[in-house]
């Protein structure tokens, strides 16, 4: 099931009354434009109705447009070189591009072959835009909700470490701070120590989506457990069940050690560590989906112990091997639906399956963007626990009215 708006409450407008730290301009790489789109729509609006900034005396040049998105393009020549070419001025701007370095959806010619951009394509075409730029820009904020390379994040032999030059790669050009989201492992900012890195989780968003597609979900001890799928996703988890004030399990991934497939050495079994589910509701929570055989093999062992509707909220859902497999375990009763944010590529394919909800994430980007422009602290933005408590307590009343609704018509 597609959910083309966000299904969250933030303010109508932004409401400041600060100068901005410099004229607002947002670039949309290859692929992002239907996302930075919409952040470019919320801005504008806020910025038109902001009345209190507009009638004062404080005119700053550029603050009301019709939009903030930047004219570029990135051109390819025949043999599958590229350069970035800017349209206009940027000197003085403040500067947030928004790069999805997974979207394949993107694709360019090459010897007269149609290739699908890879995540090497994206980053260069990222770097080819900073180099661009010129450092004529005032500051530069990259969004990179899902992180380039993000998945080698340490060293177990002789590896590289891809995700940690590419963070420190960036910063030597110019770039001021990283955005992400939902990070694999977010100490891999320890490699840009002294620079902007902001790691954030999409968890309100997701229970509001989850409330939305499930009305009569029950957020209590009696009805659900948070399960992560393993414990590198602990930390993760632990927020989640936190927050919902529920019980938490766990699975232990066995892996054999003496081979490697596809890169990783693989899984043997997966072993549950934790409380009863029977009869329980389970929010299966993860960064991302990528074959997906994993989580499924995880939401069978869930079912086979008694579970009752599976949710599985992964902020990223790759989908690398197909929908299939979940379109089998949907049938089967194995999941009951798998929330993902539309913050990487989605097929039309996906979009379309009623097992998918498609959690939008635009207002909150814009509202994080129209903050730090303004140069204000995005801390309160980064904790909602209140607000995910509010929607809570809305919630439990509404299913309590539901309930007593019921009870009446029955006398």
């Amino acid at each position: 099931m597609t959910t083309d708006m966000p299904v969250f409450d933030l303010p109508e407008t932004s409401g400041f009354t600060t100068i901005p730290y410099g004229k607002l301009g947002i670039i949309a790489m290859p692929g992002c434009e239907e996302l930075a789109g919409k952040i470019d729509k919320y801005i504008v609006r806020w910025r038109d109705e902001n009345v209190t900034l507009k009638d004062s005396s404080l005119k700053v040049a550029g603050y009301n447009k019709d939009s903030y998105l930047i004219n570029f393009k990135c051109p390819r020549f025949g043999s599958g070189e590229a350069k970035a070419v800017i349209n206009q001025s940027v000197r003085g701007y403040d500067i947030f591009i928004v790069v999805d370095v997974f979207n394949y959806g993107v694709k360019y010619k090459m010897y007269g072959q149609e290739v699908p951009m890879s995540p090497d394509d994206h980053y260069s075409d990222l770097k080819r835009v900073i180099n661009a730029i010129g450092g004529k820009a005032r500051r530069i904020t990259v969004i990179m909700p899902m992180l380039y390379e993000g998945r080698q994040h340490k060293r177990s032999s002789r590896e590289s470490l891809d995700c940690a030059m590419a963070l420190q790669e960036l910063m030597s050009m110019g770039v001021d701070s990283m955005i992400t989201f939902d990070a694999h492992d977010p100490r891999v900012q320890n490699a840009i120590p002294i620079s902007g890195f902001e790691n954030v989780s999409p968890i309100y968003q997701m229970i509001k989506s989850l409330i939305k597609s499930t009305p009569d979900i029950k957020f209590d001890k009696d009805n659900i457990m948070v399960v992560s799928p393993d414990e590198g996703g602990m930390g993760r988890a632990i927020h989640y069940a936190t927050v919902l004030g529920v019980e938490l399990g766990m699975f232990y991934k066995r892996r054999d050690y003496s081979k490697i497939v596809d890169g990783r050495n693989p899984i043997i079994a997966h072993d549950f560590l934790g409380g009863n589910i029977e009869g329980k509701d389970v929010i299966v929570v993860d960064d991302m989906i990528s074959s997906g055989e994993s989580m499924l093999e995880v939401a069978a062992k869930l079912k086979g112990l008694g579970a009752n509707r599976i949710f599985v909220c992964t902020c990223f859902g790759l989908f690398c091997n197909g929908l299939e497999i979940f379109d089998e375990a949907y049938k089967n009763g194995t999941i009951t639906k798998i929330l993902t944010t539309d913050l990487v590529y989605a097929t039309p394919e996906l979009r379309d399956r009623e097992w998918y909800e498609r959690v939008g994430m635009s207002k909150f980007i814009a509202l994080i963007v129209d903050t730090i422009n303004h140069d204000i602290s995005i801390s309160n933005l980064l904790n909602p626990a209140e607000k995910i408590q509010n929607v809570l307590d809305k919630h439990t009343k509404e299913l309590e009215m539901n309930s007593d609704t019921q009870m009446e018509m029955k006398l």
